[in-house]
Formats: C-alpha cells, structure tokens, sequence
C-alpha cells in the first residue's frame, strides 16, 4: 500500500473542500441522503456518496487513486463527534 501524501496546508486542504461541496454538491444530495457521507477529491472535484465513509472513499479512489479526499456529513458540520453527551433524563 502507497502512503498518500497531502500537498496541501490544512487551511487550503479544507477551504477547497468547503467550496467544492457548497458549490457543486450540496443542492444535488441535500434531500434524503442526511446522515450520509460525501467523499470529495478536492483536485477534480468528483466525489462519491454513501452511508459508510470508507466505501464512498473507496469507490472515488478506484477513479482517481490519487485523489485528495476531503469528507462531509450531509446535513451536519462533523463527520465525528468528540466528547461526552449529556444523557437524557425523563
């Protein structure tokens, strides 16, 4: 297995990412796919969707080994959470 190197800073990684999805993607996926992840390379602009992260990635790979792959959760600002919740009480 090759070790894919970023060639972008963060900062850049993420704000071409952003603009790809606001701008190409999100109106296409919005209705009826929340919760699901997009797999974005963020050089081509192709992408790929589907419930699990890693067959979205996995599929936008098979076209583009290479690909640069930024990822988002279709109605929601993270992919993961961190942290506690608080629990419910009733």
């Amino acid at each position: 297995m090759t070790l894919r190197q970023p060639r972008y800073s963060k900062e850049e990684f993420a704000r071409r990412g952003d603009e790809i999805y606001q701008t190409q993607i999100c109106q296409q996926v919005e209705a009826g796919n929340y919760g699901k992840i997009v797999a974005i390379d963020i050089e081509t602009g192709d992408w790929e969707i589907d419930k699990c992260e890693v067959a979205a990635c996995n599929r936008l790979e098979a076209h583009h080994p290479d690909a640069q792959i930024w990822i988002v959760r279709v109605g929601d600002r993270h992919v993961r959470g961190f942290g506690g919740r608080l629990k419910k009480t009733v």
